[in-house]
């Protein structure tokens, strides 16, 4: 069955834009590019409170600044953090702002965190609190916890705990950091190299030079003689520079005019026509050295060369039991058994309609009721029901916990789909319905097109790994029939 749907101009926007919010927006939520580091005291000699402003700039133009206070306390440290960015994406300009407030131990661990991103439009909040090998945290309306095996740092302060391990020049380390915005957990690799000399708010210090590897991404910063980072240089043509408060807070480079979906999109070799109608793509793509999800259901990859099917639209009365259940549950961010949920999908499905009818009748519904709109948050299923607007991450969480509130099993999966000349960073859904079945509430395709090439399954923490690729990956379309 096929579904044809009227397109909407809107989506164009709500497509690239997630290219913005799985790297850029991401690696500002880590911290990765605003960290500030003070120097460990010595036995003898205590850190005394430090403050510290950048400006951050994108291509040499300022698009926002960072402030980062550090307070020593009688048993570990407190660390404030704020950013403010305004960002051009198509065209649209919002600002965004980002507040960190974190109580840490004498080794710079995490102990508790309160952590809030704000938009125009969203305003997402959680905290959490370590206690012993238990994280728990409180995100909206939800809590829950995260069994630790390594001792926890939030990334703002890696850098901090790495002075204090006794981190010598050329030596390298390993330490365990938490994302607030996307609860996900992964290790960063920092090496301290040697001295540097450079212009530090117009006078000449010598600094020592800092490497930060995340996921195959590296930041490098140059610590200065106070101990204060001097300056940073990123992902992107991302750079901090340290300023004075005043320089901080001076007005933005505008017009913002540096377009950041450009920055993530991946150029195609060949037009692809009529997409929707397009039954298999085969593509050399490269860039990539780790499989992720490539290999799986409609999509194959041999020796560099990846080949997408349209699937058929599967053949079944009811869900099966067996392992597909598991995706059933509700998790932080796609609460499926929340009473507005389920009370929706009640109003559009009725229990007797097979599966295929009620996903079909709950993605028509998401593509008619949502606005599709680029929004600055964290994907968020229980606040797009209510606000009635996002990009293709709203609509996938939102797909995702309506799905599994009438009964069917469903995923996040995240990657690549072709627009006007480009691959843009994109999210849709897969639902088990016999066999998976790709389907894109915001397209409004069932099955989704071909052209929509799955890096990652997954929620917001297994959507990090996209920070190993982005930027790297290379497409060529060998066959499109």
């Amino acid at each position: 069955m096929k579904i044809h749907i009227k397109r909407v101009e809107p989506l164009w926007i709500a497509v690239v834009f997630c290219g913005l919010l799985f790297m850029f927006l991401l690696t500002f939520r880590l911290g990765f590019f605003h960290k500030k580091i003070f120097l460990v005291p010595s036995k003898n000699k205590l850190i005394s409170e430090k403050e510290s402003w950048m400006n951050i700039l994108q291509q040499d133009k300022k698009i926002g600044y960072s402030l980062r206070r550090f307070t020593p306390k009688e048993n570990g440290f407190n660390l404030f953090e704020f950013t403010y960015m305004r960002l051009n994406t198509m065209g649209m300009v919002q600002d965004i702002s980002i507040h960190t407030n974190a109580e840490l131990h004498s080794d710079f661990s995490l102990s508790s965190f309160q952590f809030n991103l704000q938009s125009s439009m969203f305003n997402f909040k959680a905290s959490g609190k370590v206690e012993g090998n238990k994280l728990t945290i409180s995100a909206g309306e939800q809590e829950f916890e995260i069994v630790l095996e390594n001792n926890l740092y939030l990334i703002a302060g890696i850098l901090d705990a790495a002075w204090a391990s006794g981190l010598e020049k050329n030596q390298t380390r390993t330490f365990f950091v938490f994302d607030p915005a996307s609860m996900g957990l992964r290790p960063v690799r920092i090496t301290m190299h040697g001295n540097e000399f450079m212009e530090v708010m117009g006078k000449k210090q010598n600094t020592d030079k800092v490497t930060v590897d995340f996921m195959g991404t590296s930041m490098t910063a140059w610590i200065g003689e106070d101990g204060s980072v001097a300056a940073e240089e990123g992902f992107m043509g991302i750079k901090l520079t340290k300023v004075s408060k005043n320089e901080a807070l001076k007005d933005l480079d505008l017009p913002i005019e540096q377009d950041i979906t450009e920055l993530f999109s991946v150029v195609s070799n060949v037009p692809v026509k009529q997409r929707d109608k397009i039954n298999l793509l085969k593509l050399k793509i490269s860039g990539i050295n780790d499989n992720l999800s490539l290999n799986g259901g409609r999509q194959s990859l041999v020796d560099g060369i990846l080949t997408i099917n349209k699937e058929k639209i599967p053949e079944i009365v009811e869900i099966p039991d067996g392992s597909e259940k598991r995706f059933l549950r509700p998790t932080p961010f796609v609460q499926s058994d929340h009473p507005e949920i389920k009370g929706k999908v009640s109003e559009i499905v009725l229990q007797d309609h097979t599966p295929f009818a009620k996903a079909r009748k709950i993605m028509l519904w998401i593509y008619e009721n949502i606005q599709k709109r680029p929004v600055l948050s964290v994907p968020n299923a229980l606040e797009t029901l209510r606000n009635r607007i996002g990009d293709c991450n709203e609509h996938a969480v939102l797909m995702a916990a309506m799905a599994r509130a009438a009964g069917i099993p469903a995923k996040i999966e995240t990657g690549l789909v072709y627009m006007n000349g480009r691959f843009y960073y994109h999210a849709w859904n897969v639902l088990y319905l016999g066999d998976w079945l790709t389907v894109d509430a915001l397209m409004g395709q069932m099955p989704a097109d071909v052209t929509h090439i799955r890096f990652i399954r997954g929620e917001s923490d297994k959507q990090i790994d996209l920070i190993k690729i982005i930027g790297k990956v290379k497409i060529n379309i060998l066959e499109q029939s």
